[in-house]
Order: C-alpha cells, then structure tokens, then sequence
C-alpha cells in the first residue's frame, strides 16, 4: 500500500502531537515531520514533498497566505479554529486543497485528507457559497457557446478537439477561449477549467 504522506504544521505542540497519533493509527498514512511556523513547513515540505500538509491558519512568522503560494504544487488542508469567511478566504483563493475546522470528528479528518489527497476540493458550505457567488455572476457573463467550449476546456481537450466536437472551425474556439479568459478574468486555459470544474460547469 502507498501511504499518504503528511506533513503537519501547527503552533501548538500538543495539536502535532495529537493529530500525528491519531494519523499513525491508519494504515494508509505516513506523518513525514511537524513543524511550527510557515516558514519551517516551507522549508520541510521543499525537502520532504509530502503529499498533503496539514496547515494551522494562525501561526507565527509567515503570513498563511504567503505559506500556502509557496506551497504551490503540495495539497493544503487548512486545520484552524477561525470559521470566519474573510479569514479563511484568501487563502482559499490562493489555492488550498481544503478547509476543515479543529473541532472535527477524528474520523472525518482523515476522510478529508483521503479526499483532498485524491485530487478533490474540499469547502465549507459557507466558503464555498462565497467562492461560488463572485464567479456565477462571471459565469452568467459567457454566451451558451462559450459555456460549451469552456467545458470542454475542462475535459482537458485542445482547441482542436474542441472544434472536432462541437463542429466549429478551430479559428472560431480560439476566439471563443479568448473571450472566456477575458470574462472570467483568468490567465490562462488551465485556470480557467479548474474554476469550471471547482464551480460544477464539468461534473464528469
């Protein structure tokens, strides 16, 4: 069995301690190191590339948000205590792979890491009303057309599959992606389909 290795950064030692126990009691997960600051979790997970770390909000040092973007390409599961929206938002924006509240069953916790460790996004019913809201209003900006290629976007498929399926010329889905990118206010194709894909445009 591959186990999910994890990384825990937490500020107080008897948190660590605690979850890496409980983590040690499942099979399929490895506790790789715990740290205490941002910039400890940075530095370990630059050296160790666990698959998931386990991120307090609140810790000293380094701003979460900065913590989380240097952290890009390793799955962050917030861990914290703050349920406020304006809090946890910024760091939801910048790409984490999961929020979940330190009063959480024990059981659950290691669901969500199993969850967020199989590629999915996991939310709070209120971040995720907040995430969805600002992007529908840009969502109900796209023609029906544009709707189509953005979901085929999210498929994954070039512009020239695009084309091939939807019976467009090439030329016509490059102009299509180029007005997508525009009204969704992205940068590129591939944030384009994770935020269809985030947002339920693409549920297969």
């Amino acid at each position: 069995m591959t186990k999910i290795r994890v990384l825990i950064a937490d500020d107080h030692e008897m948190v660590r301690r605690g979850l890496s126990t409980f983590l040690s009691l499942h099979a399929d997960m490895e506790v790789i190191g715990e740290v205490s600051t941002g910039a400890a979790a940075i530095s370990l997970a630059s050296e160790q590339k666990p698959d998931v770390v386990l991120l307090d909000l609140k810790m000293p040092g380094e701003d979460p948000v900065h913590t989380v973007r240097e952290l890009n390409g390793t799955k962050v599961l917030i861990v914290t205590s703050f349920t406020e929206v304006s809090q946890l938002l910024p760091v939801v924006r910048e790409g984490v792979a999961g929020v979940v509240f330190k009063n959480i069953d024990p059981s659950a916790l290691a669901n969500a890491i199993r969850t967020v460790h199989s590629g999915h996004v996991l939310l709070p019913p209120s971040l995720a009303a907040a995430m969805t809201e600002p992007f529908t209003n840009r969502l109900g900006s796209l023609t029906a057309r544009e709707r189509d290629v953005l979901a085929e976007i999210a498929r994954g498929r070039s512009n020239r599959e695009i084309a091939r399926i939807l019976v467009l010329a090439e030329k016509t889905v490059k102009t299509h992606v180029s007005s997508i990118l525009m009204k969704l206010s992205v940068e590129d194709r591939t944030q384009a389909a994770l935020y269809a894909v985030r947002h339920g445009l693409v549920t297969d």
